[in-house]
């Protein structure tokens, strides 16, 4: 049995699920940022596997934005877990119940 479309499309659309699921509902700042890249990659695999089932002879379109995405995925990674360091270093905590005190 070879995947199709829609298979690809019901993986993408749990994982996409589990991601929002884990980044709404944990306490923990470092779970929140593993369900949102959960979330980037359940996007990064609906683009290529429209680009895949899409045509014979189309440009890498899917493929280059997935690319493009997973830089963008990294970057906010280094970004949000040095955010997170900076607070724990002050706060001796990762919770996000308790950043309410952060006042700018």
């Amino acid at each position: 049995m070879t995947p199709t479309l829609q298979v690809f499309l019901l993986v993408s659309a749990a994982l996409f699920s589990i991601g929002l699921l884990a980044a709404l509902s944990r306490r923990h700042a470092i779970f929140i940022l593993i369900g949102i890249e959960m979330m980037l990659a359940a996007a990064n695999l609906n683009f290529i596997a429209f680009w895949r089932f899409g045509g014979e002879h189309q440009p890498p379109i899917g493929v280059i934005i997935a690319l493009f995405s997973i830089a963008i995925a990294a970057a906010e990674a280094a970004v949000g877990l040095a955010m997170v360091i900076a607070v724990y270093r002050h706060y001796r905590t990762t919770n996000v119940d308790q950043f309410d005190r952060l006042h700018g």
